[in-house]
C-alpha cells in the first residue's frame, strides 16, 4: 500500500523532489496532485488514501503546522496509531517551526541542512512499515524474526517462510521453516489475483489460506526434544477444485541443550505474520 504525504502546497517544490526520490527507490506514494482528477471529491479521495496508506509522511513547516487541512490529516494518522498500535505517522522536518506535540517524542527526518541525510532517514523508516513480508515480533520475554521468499518450482508457485525465535536469557533459538508448493490450479489462481490486484495481495492471500487452516488445528505444536529437525507435512485445500497447497513444516532448535523439551506453536507464528501483512496492506486479506 502507498505512503501518504501530508503537506502544505506552499512546500510543493520540496515535496515533488522528495516524492520523485522515493519513486526512484521503488516506494509507492500517494500525492494529491498526482492522484486527483477533475471532478473528484477531494475530501473522500484524500480520506480514503490516508486510511489505506501504510504510513503518513507529515511534512512539518511553518505553513503546514498552521494548515487546518494538514491538522485533520495528522489527527487521522494519530488515531490510527492508537488503534493499530504501530508507527503510522512519520514526521519530516523541513524548516524550523513550532513542532506539534505528537512529533516532539518521535525521531524525525531532518531536511533542514542536508537533503540526502533526511532522505536516508525517510527510506529507512518507510522500509519498516511498508514491507509485508519481513518483520520482527517483539514480546516481553522473546522476539521472533521472520521473512518470506517466493518463486517458481517447475512452473508452480512456491513460497518459503522462515521464523527464528529467540527467548530472553535462554541459550538456544528455534528455527521454523515452512515450504509451500501450490498445485497447478492454485498457481493459476495466484496469477489471476496478481493480475486483478497485485502480487503482494496474491501472496498474502495464500498466507491467509494457511492461517485460516492452521488456526483450526490446535494440535499443530511440534515438540522438540533433540537436535534433530521435526518435520510435518500438510495438504491444505483452497476453495476451487484441485486448488491445493502442499506444506513441509520443519522445526528445530539451535544452541545449547538444556535437557528440556520445547513446544513450538506453528499456528501462532503464522498468525503473527498474517497480522503484520494485513496491517501493512491495510485491508483484510481474503482467502484465495
Amino acid at each position: 500500500m502507498p505512503v501518504f504525504i501530508s503537506y502544505s502546497h506552499e512546500n510543493k517544490e520540496f515535496v515533488d523532489q522528495l516524492a520523485m526520490q522515493l519513486v526512484q527507490q521503488n516506494v509507492h506514494i500517494w500525492l494529491d496532485r498526482w492522484e486527483l482528477s477533475l471532478g473528484d471529491s477531494i475530501i473522500d479521495k484524500v480520506q480514503d488514501a490516508a486510511d489505506g496508506a501504510s504510513a503518513l509522511l507529515v511534512i512539518l513547516s511553518n505553513a503546514s503546522v498552521a494548515s487546518e487541512w494538514c491538522k485533520k490529516e495528522l489527527s487521522a494518522g494519530l488515531l490510527r496509531e492508537l488503534e493499530e498500535k504501530r508507527v503510522v505517522v512519520m514526521p519530516v522536518l523541513l524548516e524550523d517551526c513550532k513542532v506539534p506535540l505528537f512529533a516532539r517524542g518521535k525521531l524525525y527526518a531532518d531536511f533542514r541542512s542536508n537533503f540526502d541525510d533526511g532522505l536516508k532517514t525517510v527510506i529507512d523508516g518507510i522500509a519498516k512499515v511498508t514491507n509485508p513480508f519481513m518483520n520482527r515480533i517483539s514480546a516481553p520475554e522473546y522476539h521472533t524474526d521472520w521473512s518470506i521468499d517466493w518463486g517458481d518450482v517447475n512452473g508452480n508457485f512456491a513460497l518459503i517462510i522462515n521464523f527464528v525465535e529467540q527467548a530472553k536469557d535462554q541459550p538456544f533459538t528455534v528455527l521454523t521453516n515452512i515450504e509451500l508448493l501450490a498445485s497447478p490450479a492454485a498457481t493459476l489462481k495466484y496469477h489471476q489475483i496478481s493480475q486483478a490486484e497485485n502480487e503482494e495481495v496474491a501472496r498474502a492471500s495464500i498466507i491467509t489460506t494457511v492461517h485460516n487452516y492452521l488456526s483450526r488445528k490446535s494440535d499443530l505444536k511440534p515438540r522438540l526434544s533433540s537436535e534433530y529437525e521435526n518435520v510435518e507435512r500438510l495438504e491444505i485445500p483452497g476453495d476451487e477444485v484441485h486448488e491445493i497447497y502442499s506444506l513441509r513444516i520443519g522445526t528445530r532448535r539451535l544452541g545449547e541443550d538444556t535437557g528440556k523439551d520445547i513446544l513450538v506453536n506453528v499456528s501462532n507464528l503464522i498468525s503473527q505474520a498474517h497480522e503484520h501483512m494485513t496491517s501493512v496492506l491495510k485491508s483484510p486479506v481474503t482467502e484465495v
